[in-house]
């Protein structure tokens, strides 16, 4: 499967280390590459190698503290 671009909403970004955060957590995940992160806009862009990384994000980005949802 070639690769997926996906934008997730992510609510509860207030700050520089909140967008770190959310940055750091998408790129731990295998599969998941050209994370970008908007502090301003509250979502990340990224690329998934699978879909079942869209669910297995929201989950990650979930537990780290943030409000994570497809738009």
């Amino acid at each position: 499967m070639a690769a997926q671009k996906i934008t997730l909403n992510v609510d509860g970004m207030s700050c520089g280390h909140c967008s770190g955060m959310v940055q750091r957590t998408l790129e731990g995940i295998k599969g998941i590459s050209n994370v970008v992160v908007d502090l301003n806009g509250k979502k990340a862009d990224f690329e998934v190698s699978e879909a079942a990384l869209v669910e297995k994000a929201i989950k990650e980005v979930t537990e780290a503290g943030y409000k994570a949802s497809k738009p």
